[in-house]
């Protein structure tokens, strides 16, 4: 039987003003102190407003709703209904314990219902939960139920495989490892061979087109 979310999670919001550049510029500046650093000499006095505009980047999936990226599809599909795969998707972003990077790949399958979308919004819906603050856990849950949620396809398969800086460049310092999540829904989660289908594919070795 297929099984979806019953529905999305609530985005989370502060319920404050989000504080204005100078103020974050000002405690960038007393980090650099804190450090131990001059943030007035001459490599460093620039530093905050760089980290600002570095940390817009970052974070810049909390701009987006996630849902509205994938509103458009498309129903002309000659009545195709077998996997589709985007594999190897480079990802980036931060752990939310000590927004360090996670740096990674991810893979999506999903089981059309008489509708797709475009390729390209699968990406970008990838990237707009990683521009946050993240746990790998719920990166991975949060683009499987919202493919499951929005498009209503038969079913949905995604796996993250990601290096954690907190873990490699610090703490227990572990270099090479990698984490692995995986979140199955619908058919790809009540069928063992589907499953098996998409784990191949996505082992597979590359082949380079064009």
């Amino acid at each position: 039987m297929t099984r979806f979310p019953a529905t999305l999670p609530q985005e989370k919001t502060l319920g404050r003003p989000r504080p204005d550049r100078a103020a974050v510029e000002a405690a960038v500046r007393l980090i650099i102190e804190w450090a131990g650093d001059d943030p007035d000499r001459e490599g460093l006095i620039d530093t905050p407003a760089r980290v600002v505009r570095a940390y817009e980047e970052f974070f810049e999936g909390y701009n987006t709703d996630p849902a509205e990226l994938l509103a458009r599809t498309f129903e002309e599909t000659d009545d195709y209904d077998d996997m589709i795969v985007l594999r190897n998707m480079r990802l980036e972003s931060h752990c939310e314990h000590h927004i360090v990077p996670i740096i990674g790949k991810a893979h999506i399958a999903y089981l059309p219902n008489r509708r797709v979308v475009g390729i390209s919004k699968l990406a970008r819906l990838v990237e707009v939960y990683a521009k946050r603050l993240q746990i790998q856990e719920t990166l991975t849950s949060q683009i499987a139920n919202t493919i499951a949620e929005v498009l209503r396809p038969r079913g949905v398969a995604v796996v993250v495989e990601a290096a954690h800086m907190c873990m490699t460049t610090r703490g227990i310092r572990k270099p090479g490892v990698t984490m692995v999540t995986r979140r199955f829904i619908g058919e790809f989660k009540d069928d063992a061979d589907l499953r098996r289908d998409f784990l191949a594919q996505i082992a597979a070795p590359s082949e380079r087109f064009g």
